[in-house]
Formats: C-alpha cells, sequence, structure tokens
C-alpha cells in the first residue's frame, strides 16, 4: 500500500495552526496578485463570500494508478502557481486518490509559498460510495466491499443504497466529509455538495426523495457549524437540465425551501453545479425551473435564488477540444484552439462563477488561460 492509498480512517486530519479555510480577504487577495494577467473578470465575487478564478481545475477523468496521481498533483500544483483557485474533487473519483492526489499538491502549493490555505477553494463531494485505492476484481467483490466497509459497520444498511453505490443516508455523508478532509488534509471543504441526488429518483417517489435531501441538508448545516464545510450545494447532472415532470427533475426552488426549513433565512445551501457547454446548453436555454410562478433556465433560476453556479464538463470530458465547427471560430476571434473556445463561452455565460476543466498536465491549464487574458476576450 503506497502513501497515497486511503485507509478507512474518519478522523480529523492534522492541519498547520494557520488560517483553516478560504477567506474573502485571502481569495481576494489572491485574485489582486494574479490580476495583472488576466481579464478583468477572470476572477470572480459569489454570493457566498469568496472571490473565485472563472477557470476551476477538475480531477474526474482518469485511471487509479500511481503515474495518474502524480500527474493530478502536478497539474494542480501549476493550476494554483498560475492564478486557479478553485479546486473540484470528489470522494469516489479514481478510488478516493484525486482527493488524495489534490491533497497533496495543495501542501507543495503551501509549502512553497504559491498560495496561502486562505486563498485557496477546496471542493468535493458525497453521495457515492467510494472504493479503496483500486477497484473490486469482480461485482460480487464489490458487493463484499460494501458488506465489509460500510454495511457491517453500520455506516450504511442495505436499503439507504440505491443503483448499487449511491446514498444521502445522513451516517453515511458525515462518513464521506470526515474521510474527504482527511484525504485532502484540510480542517475546512470549502464547498460540499451532494452529488448528483437526482440518482435516488428512480428508486423512491418525490415525497421520499425531499424526506431524503432535507435530511442531507441537516447533515451539512451541522457541519458548516462545526466548520467542516463552509457552505454546501448540489452537484447535478441531469437533476437540473431535465424538465419538471421528468424522470429526476430537481426544483431549485424547492431545494431552497428545503434549506430553509432546516435552518431559515441562514442556512448555507448557497452553490450548484451542472454541465453548461457548447454541447450541453440546456442550463443555459431550457426553462426548466420555476421560481416565483416564472419559468426560467436553471442559471437564471439559480441567480433569481442568490445561488451561485459552478459549470461542469466544460469541454464535454474532452469532445469539445477539436473539430468544432468553423462558424464557431468566427465567434471567438481571439481565441486560438477549439479548447480556448468552448472555454470561452462557458465563462460568457451571465451567471457562470466559474467553468471546470479536468486538468492532467499543466500544458492544459496554460492553454486555456492563455484564452483569459486582456485582450482575448470574445467580441
Amino acid at each position: 500500500m503506497n502513501a497515497r492509498t486511503p485507509r478507512n480512517e474518519t478522523a480529523a486530519p492534522a492541519v498547520d495552526s494557520g488560517v483553516l479555510r478560504a477567506t474573502d480577504a485571502g481569495t481576494r487577495a489572491y485574485a489582486r496578485r494574479h490580476a495583472p494577467r488576466f481579464a478583468a473578470d477572470f476572477h470572480r465575487e459569489t454570493p457566498f463570500g469568496l472571490s473565485v478564478s472563472s477557470l476551476g481545475i477538475g480531477t474526474y477523468l482518469g485511471e487509479p494508478t500511481a503515474a495518474h496521481d502524480d500527474a493530478y498533483e502536478a497539474a494542480v500544483v501549476h493550476a494554483i502557481d498560475s492564478g486557479i483557485n478553485l479546486i473540484d474533487t470528489a470522494i469516489n473519483y479514481r478510488c478516493q486518490r484525486s482527493e488524495l492526489a489534490v491533497g497533496a499538491a495543495i501542501q507543495r502549493a503551501i509549502a512553497t509559498g504559491a498560495a496561502a490555505r486562505d486563498e485557496l477553494v477546496l471542493c468535493s463531494k458525497g453521495g457515492y460510495i467510494p472504493l479503496d485505492g483500486t477497484p473490486p476484481e469482480s461485482r460480487d467483490a464489490y458487493r463484499e466491499y460494501v458488506r465489509r466497509e460500510f454495511v457491517e459497520p453500520e455506516i450504511l444498511r442495505p436499503d439507504e443504497i440505491v443503483a448499487g453505490g449511491h446514498s444521502l443516508a445522513p451516517r453515511f455523508l458525515r462518513y464521506c466529509i470526515a474521510k474527504s478532509r482527511q484525504n485532502l488534509g484540510i480542517r475546512t471543504i470549502d464547498v460540499y455538495y451532494l452529488h448528483n441526488p437526482e440518482q435516488q429518483a428512480a428508486y423512491v417517489d418525490p415525497a421520499e426523495l425531499r424526506d431524503r435531501i432535507r435530511a442531507a441538508f441537516a447533515v451539512l448545516e451541522e457541519s458548516a457549524s462545526r466548520g467542516e464545510i463552509g457552505v454546501y450545494g448540489c452537484a447535478t447532472w441531469d437533476g437540473l437540465r431535465a424538465p419538471a415532470g421528468a424522470p429526476g427533475h430537481l426544483s431549485l426552488e424547492e431545494l431552497v425551501a428545503l434549506a430553509h426549513d432546516v435552518a431559515g433565512g441562514d442556512h448555507r445551501f448557497r452553490v450548484v453545479q451542472m454541465p453548461i457547454s457548447m454541447g450541453m446548453p440546456e442550463g443555459v436555454r431550457s426553462a426548466t425551473q420555476t421560481v416565483r410562478g416564472r419559468a426560467l433556465a436553471p442559471i437564471d433560476a439559480a441567480r433569481e435564488l442568490g445561488l451561485s453556479v459552478v459549470a461542469s464538463a466544460s469541454l464535454m470530458q474532452g469532445k469539445l477540444v477539436a473539430g468544432l465547427p468553423a462558424a464557431v471560430a468566427e465567434l471567438f476571434p481571439h481565441a486560438t484552439t477549439d479548447a480556448q473556445r468552448a472555454v470561452t463561452f462557458v465563462r460568457s455565460v451571465p451567471g457562470v462563477a466559474s467553468a471546470l476543466v479536468g486538468m492532467k498536465q499543466p500544458a492544459h491549464a496554460d492553454e486555456l488561460l492563455a484564452a483569459c487574458r486582456e485582450g482575448h476576450l470574445d467580441k
């Protein structure tokens, strides 16, 4: 077992005695320090009090290998040094190895002076049962792993698991938050998402789904009160883009109401994540949400409700890095590659705080950041 292999422990990590989370002052200082290199809107203020880079680094893709661990660690360190302060991961990404690589990168960046902890906005997610370092060899081995590691220790009951590996159960979420903090080596996860809560919709009725989300929000409010997380939200795939009445549809207005039920007007439900790209424009163009009786696109509904939006799949997991129609190039004359054009599109959507792109090589960050310089904006 190498130094990055996850262990089934949930104790809070040992951290330095300084600032333990992102702060308004810290993220603003980071933005000011990098401002001369970028367009004026590259770093953006959020309704929850932090300034974030409008290009964020994601850590979803890749094999659970040491080579990919090293690649992600190097890419995250380079991104932080280059002006990116929003880092997105999840406990289930690459069998927990993405969180571990991000944690190693954070420690390196802080040690070298590239950034201070209060300048970095670290995001993770819980909802899928995480594997431990490597995937099981078979379906039966996976079931045995779940039984041994989650059911027998009473972290989960079998009836709390849907689709073979998804849960919003309170005990499970508490486990995930503690484990992610350990993996990342931090005291506070700045943004914590329920991961694809719409996964539950095919297995429980709408009333039960609301009850499960409400109970999950109660856990997240408790964690925020203890300083384990900063703010929380939902990271979705189809949920916000699906039309009302469609399987898996999530109502932003209802989610905010559930948070209000749990914690009143001071609730910490402040962020949503959803796909937004040239190939997946529903979050911008489709009126799937209703707010105070008005039909709105998800991006507009979020703004009406005071929520920040982080765009995922900005390059559709690499599908938009080449082969875009010539007409697209005409719309973004200052971009020199299709990847730059695709990301510029997402960054230009009003209401998007940050566009996430998976990056395993420093050159990927350099290419995309080049499109964020002054003079490289779409007209």
